[in-house]
Parts: structure tokens; C-alpha cells; sequence
């Protein structure tokens, strides 16, 4: 490895190095902003009306189908029965098109010339000039056969189509030629091919206004179309206009899949299991098309008994899963929190002898990398190597953020080494995010030095970083108390043009946690370039003459600012800078109120008859701590006024056998100590504090926890 640069020269050269043109976050945002605000209302308990009626309303039935992103979920239904001892309607409608034989089709042969010069011409030029040359009126019109011909030969180029559609529609009434539903969905079909939505409504629109029929492939065509484009409320409204009058056209395989997919896009549901109940019962027999889009809806629903409705179906119907299905499932059980069930899915893939894809061995390493499981990475990783599978830069860069999850350094290191390698062409060059997925691993064992050297190498090799990169070096920095290294990285970065989001200014809150004197002001006067209703926070939660009420309304106004997601992280650090920096005693317990106010400490108490349970899992080392006073204060109470205490206590901080996990547990542990509380770890689960009410109880009234425990 080459030598470590000094933080001086890493830093010039951040400074110096010429801006590039555009950044890209690490995460893609959301299309909008939440417009939810926060209140310290607290709830009723009681159910509103709308509540109650809720239950109701679920149970009956609708016209159509209504989107409803986030309707409550109903029980999947079990796998349709269809009887077979009745004869089944056909889902083909009548009404569609049938192929020609092949000895019917004609030859393009005499329409060679005219195809020879309609390529040469320009795509938005106007192929009517050409085309009267070729087919001289009132003599030589075209015949049905050779505008078919002439629009499949320029199906790649829409504006094409349409001009050679706009000359077959002008032709006068006496030319015998009529323009029918074979040519609309030819050119239909161009049209989609193209990704032109529009267009092609405009067309079909144009074939109901001049009466040509509609018939099955015409709908397919136009909801295809429209799911490509995204446009799913326009899927949904043309597949209901299938059944309206005068169409009544039944849908057929390739519609029935097509709206399933659609419908799964819009979080419906129900409708999807309506119409995949009323498509069963009509005959059809879900292709594995179908099986994927529902195991995909199950998965982002996160509804295992969804998944287990799929695996019964495709049983039902007698279809294997192919390679699609597998990786639909896989990716729907990586979601639903089931690595087991996974990994013995992909077991069984192997076994029925479906050769895995780099889609599929993505998923997997997703699901080994979430649940920890540092053998099976290896046994995945080995794998890979034997049979010399192939992979894209998404494998690899998950192959890279699993060996970061599970702790696989070496190996990272080699697969990163060999995405350099220029010789190895069965694996692809790094990108950013191979490069942020390796300054994560560094920055993860606290290696701030090579996470600063890889970031430079990034950047001299031409590829511009993002933001996670820049967050995670800066908080690397930040970790090893390289506090004016982390300013110059961030301020080259603003001078690159990087655009700080909400992630990045949690980032430089804990840096304001971890530092000091002049360091700290360094920091604020980066972050006050971006975010300054943050910084004239901090500054109020060090001003004693500041009350509740003020601090209230500024930490709602940057709270209902910031993502949803960062909210709770926020405080966290808030809160670690009130006990780092020896700010007012109270200002800790009071943040800490407000955030539970606002519902973002709101699963921490888990009561059961005989045991009270603090989980602390989800916060820093300087919120555990207040959460654990907050919560004797309340307890101390309690016992004050006589009320009932449950039979034992525990405080759990979590632990994981991963190495790169912080040491929450060993932290709290010294806080019990320095407090001389009566929790002891508990023998039978690790990163459990225990304490009886026996024990807990003498405590509470000899130490009087009153005001909150702070730190020293």
C-alpha cells in the first residue's frame, strides 16, 4: 500500500483540485419533503370515530379500484380454488387480433428502394414527399400489406411512425385504403418501445374518436405503455375503460400481469389480490411474471404471510420458479427481516439447478450482510470464486458493503484491489460508491489515515465523491479528534460545489460533540454556512437565561427541517453536546422530554407484569444516559407516592458480536458505576443490566435522583 499522506497535503490537494460539474448524494431523496409537522400534543388515547368506522370500511366492497398508498393491511386470502370439474370461460377475448399464416405474409422485396431512402432521411423529417413518389395516386396506392411492412421496419423510430401513420390517415376516401386496428397498434407499439407516452394516447384517443375498434393488444399495448412510463394512474384508468361499454374486452396473460404489476407500483393491495382472485376464477394461469411482481409487492410490504401466499399459488398452478422469481423472493425475504428462510431459498435454487445472476447474489449478500452473518458471507464469497461467476458494479459494491457490515477487511481489500487490477476484465472498475463502501470499512475500525488516503485517491483518479463519502471521512476525522482535518475536508468540499443535506449536518453535530475550544467554533462556523437555525440552537442550549419555552419552539422549527430519519440522530447529539461541553444541568433532561414529546423516544419503556424494560438500543452514549436519570426520576416518584413497582428491572444497551459495533454497553456500564445504581449485567443475555425492586427501591430513596446524573 502506498504511504499515508500528511493531513496537510491531503488537505491542498482538496483545496487545489479543479471542481467538477456535478455531486451525487449517497441516498436518492425523496420527491418531496414530509409535510408532517411535529406538535407536543400528546395523543388521546381514544380512538377517533374515523378510527373505529376504519375496521368497517375495510370490509366493503368498491365499485373500481382506488389507490391507497398506505391503506391497513388485510389478511392475505389463501390460494384460489378453481373447480375442475366445470369448463372454463377463456380469458382471450374474441375480439383480438389473430397472426397470419406465414405463407400469407408478403415479401419486402419490391419495397427495398423505398426503404433505402426512407432510412436515409432525417428522423424528424416528412416522409409524405417520399412516400407519394413511391405509391402514385390514384393509380398505385399502398395496400394494407405494405404499410404493415413499411411501419415494422420503422418501428425504432417513432417520429417515423408517426409521419408514415399521418400520410396512411391522409389518403383520400377513394384510395380504398382504411387505416385499421392492426396499423394503431403497430404504431402504438413503436410508440412505447420509444417511451412516449403522450404520443400514444393522443392515438388512442384519435382511434375512439374515427371509430376503429379497439381490441385486446390495443389495451395491453396502451397499459404497457403506460407502466413503462410510470404513468400508473393512466394503466389503471385504461384497463377499467376494458370493461366499460362499448369495449367490453376481457384482459388476456400479458394484461392481467402488466395491471398486477401496475397496481403493485400504487401500493394496492387489495386490488391486486381482487383481480388476481377474479382472473384465477376466469381461467387464467399466472405466468411467472405474475409471481414475481406479487412476491415483490409482498416483500416491499413487508408481508411474510404475502410470500408464503405466492409459494402456495405457484404450487397450486404447478409453475418452478425461474431465475426472476428466485430473485423477486430473495429480495422480498431479505425485506421481511427472514434470512434463514432466504438462505434456504437459495439452497433450493442451487439444488433445482437455477444458476444464480449477479441480481441474485446481490440479494444475497444484502441478507448475510443485515443479519451478520460473517460465515455465510465467506461461504458466498468462496462460492463466487469457484465457479468464476461474473459480476456488475452493483454486486460488487455490495460484495464491498457486506464485508463492511460483517467485518470482512481482507477480503474487501481484495476485491478492491482486483477492480483496479486493469488486466481482470470479469470485474469491473470502482466507481464512487466502490470507493465510499471501502472509506466506510476504514472509517468503521477507525482508520482515519487510510480512509483520507483512499478519499484522496478517489478524487485524483478522476471520480468525484459524494456525499456519503465526504460524511463519512469527516466523521471518521471527527472520531480520531482530527477535528481541523474534518473542517478542511468539508469546506474543499463546499468549494467543489457539495451540497450538504441534513445526514452530513448530523454528521457534524457529533463532530461538535467530540471536540473542543476553538475546534468546536470551527465546526459551527462550517455549519453555520448551511444550517444556521442549528447552530443558533446549540447557542441557546448554553445560554442560561434561555427558557423552556424559547428552546422549545427553535428545536420544532429545526426538527420539522430536517428528514424524518435524522430527527431522532439529532437529538442524540444535541443531547451529547450538552454533557460534553458542561453546558446547564437541565438542558439534557430537557431536550430529552421534548424529543419524547414529539414521539421520537416513544419505544423505549416495554412494561410487563413482572418486568420493566429500558431499551437504549437506539441511542448515543450521552442520550442513554439521560433516558437511564430520566427514567429513575420517574421510577423515584413513583415509589414516592406509594404506587406499584414491578418485581425486577432491565436496561438493555444491545450487543453484537460484529467488531465494528460502538461500545454503548461498556459506556452505560461506567455511568451505572459512577451513579453507584444496583443494575448488574444480567448472566443470562449479554448487554442486559438487571435490578430488582428489592434492590432498586432503598436506592431510590437514599439517592434521591431528583435531578439528572450527569457525567463527568
Amino acid at each position: 500500500m502506498a504511504p499515508l499522506p500528511a493531513p496537510t497535503a491531503a488537505s491542498a490537494f482538496l483545496f487545489h483540485a479543479p471542481p467538477r460539474g456535478h455531486h451525487h448524494h449517497h441516498k436518492p431523496k425523496p420527491s418531496s419533503r414530509p409535510t408532517t409537522t411535529l406538535c407536543s400534543a400528546v395523543p388521546s388515547s381514544t380512538p377517533s370515530l374515523a378510527d373505529q368506522l376504519e375496521p368497517l370500511s375495510r370490509t366493503l366492497l368498491t365499485d373500481k379500484p382506488t389507490p391507497a398508498a398506505d391503506r391497513a393491511q388485510r389478511p392475505t386470502p389463501e390460494p384460489t380454488w378453481v373447480n375442475p370439474s366445470r369448463p372454463r370461460p377463456t380469458v382471450l377475448s374474441l375480439r383480438r387480433q389473430r397472426r397470419r399464416p406465414a405463407a400469407s405474409h408478403p415479401s419486402s422485396a419490391p419495397l427495398q428502394p423505398l426503404l433505402r431512402d426512407l432510412r436515409a432521411l432525417p428522423e424528424d423529417a416528412d416522409l409524405a414527399p417520399t412516400l407519394s413518389a413511391f405509391f402514385p395516386l390514384p393509380g398505385s396506392p399502398p395496400t394494407s400489406s405494405d404499410a404493415l411492412l413499411l411501419l415494422n421496419y420503422l418501428h425504432p423510430s417513432w417520429r417515423k411512425t408517426l409521419s408514415l401513420f399521418a400520410y396512411l390517415r391522409g389518403l383520400p376516401a377513394d384510395a380504398g385504403f382504411t387505416v385499421d386496428t392492426i396499423l394503431f397498434n403497430v404504431a402504438l407499439k413503436s410508440l412505447r418501445a420509444a417511451r412516449r407516452w403522450d404520443e400514444a394516447e393522443r392515438l388512442a384517443l384519435d382511434m375512439v374518436d374515427s371509430g376503429v375498434p379497439l381490441d385486446n393488444i390495443t389495451y395491453s399495448t396502451l397499459i404497457t405503455a403506460a407502466r413503462r412510463c410510470r404513468q400508473f394512474a393512466k394503466a389503471v384508468e385504461w384497463f377499467e375503460r376494458m370493461y366499460s361499454p362499448p369495449s367490453g374486452v376481457l384482459p388476456d396473460e400479458v394484461t392481467y400481469s402488466a395491471v398486477l404489476d401496475v397496481y403493485a407500483q400504487l401500493r394496492m393491495k387489495e386490488e391486486v389480490l381482487a383481480l388476481f382472485d377474479r382472473a384465477r376464477g376466469s381461467g387464467w394461469k399466472p405466468d411467472h411474471v405474475a409471481f414475481a411482481v406479487l412476491a415483490k409487492m409482498f416483500g416491499e410490504a413487508g408481508d411474510y404471510d404475502g410470500i408464503q401466499f405466492v409459494f402456495k399459488e405457484m404450487r397450486e398452478v404447478g409453475i418452478k420458479p425461474n431465475i426472476f422469481v428466485y430473485n423477486a423472493l430473495l429480495e422480498a425475504l431479505g425485506k421481511t427481516g427472514k434470512p434463514g428462510l432466504a438462505r434456504n431459498l437459495f439452497e433450493e435454487m442451487a439444488a433445482e439447478g437455477v444458476e444464480p445472476n449477479a441480481r441474485t447474489l446481490t440479494a444475497v449478500a444484502k441478507i448475510y450482510g443485515r443479519a451478520r452473518w460473517g460465515r455465510d458471507a465467506l461461504q458466498l464469497w468462496d462460492q463466487m470464486r469457484d465457479k468464476k461467476i461474473p459480476a456488475d458494479s452493483i454486486l460488487c459494491n455490495t460484495l464491498l458493503s457486506m464485508c463492511a457490515d460483517v467485518g470482512l477487511v481482507a477480503e474487501a481489500e481484495q476485491l478492491f484491489e482486483e477492480m483496479k487490477d486493469p488486466d481482470l476484465t470479469d470485474v469491473p472498475q470502482p466507481d464512487k460508491w466502490s470507493y465510499t463502501a471501502m472509506i466506510n470499512i476504514y472509517g468503521s475500525i477507525k482508520d482515519a489515515d487510510r480512509a483520507l488516503q483512499l478519499f484522496v485517491e478517489m478524487l485524483q483518479s478522476g471520480i468525484e465523491a459524494n456525499i456519503m463519502s465526504y460524511t463519512i471521512v469527516i466523521q471518521c476525522l471527527g472520531k480520531a479528534n482530527r477535528i481541523r482535518d474534518a473542517v478542511e475536508v468539508l469546506e474543499a468540499g463546499l468549494e467543489r460545489g457539495l451540497k450538504p443535506d441534513d445526514r452530513l449536518c448530523g454528521c457534524l453535530l457529533s463532530v461538535v460533540a467530540l471536540s473542543s475550544g476553538e475546534e468546536t467554533e470551527l465546526v459551527l462556523g462550517c455549519l453555520e454556512k448551511f444550517n444556521g437555525n442549528l447552530v443558533k440552537l446549540i447557542r441557546m442550549l448554553g445560554d442560561d437565561q434561555v427558557g423552556a419555552d424559547e428552546l422549545k419552539e427553535q428545536l420544532k422549527a429545526v426538527l420539522n427541517a430536517a428528514e424524518t430519519e435524522v430527527r431522532r440522530p439529532y437529538c442524540n447529539c444535541l443531547i451529547d453536546i450538552c454533557q460534553n461541553h458542561g453546558l446547564p444541568a437541565r438542558r439534557p433532561r430537557e431536550l430529552f422530554r421534548l424529543a419524547q414529546g414529539y414521539g421520537l423516544y416513544s419505544k423505549l419503556h416495554i412494561r410487563k407484569d413482572d418486568e420493566w424494560l429500558l431499551d437504549l438500543r437506539s441511542l448515543s452514549v450521552g442520550a442513554a444516559k439521560t433516558a437511564f436519570d430520566d427514567w429513575m426520576v420517574a421510577l423515584s416518584e413513583r415509589a414516592a407516592q406509594g404506587q406499584t413497582l414491578p418485581q425486577s428491572f432491565n436496561v438493555f444497551t444491545g450487543s453484537s458480536t460484529h467488531k465494528f459495533a460502538q461500545g454503548l454497553a461498556s459506556a452505560f456500564a461506567a455511568h451505572l458505576k459512577e451513579a453507584a445504581a444496583p443494575f448488574r449485567p444480567s448472566e443470562s443475555q449479554v448487554g442486559s443490566f438487571v435490578s430488582s425492586r428489592d434492590e432498586l427501591v432503598p436506592w431510590l430513596q437514599t439517592s434521591s435522583p431528583s435531578s439528572p446524573v450527569v457525567a463527568g
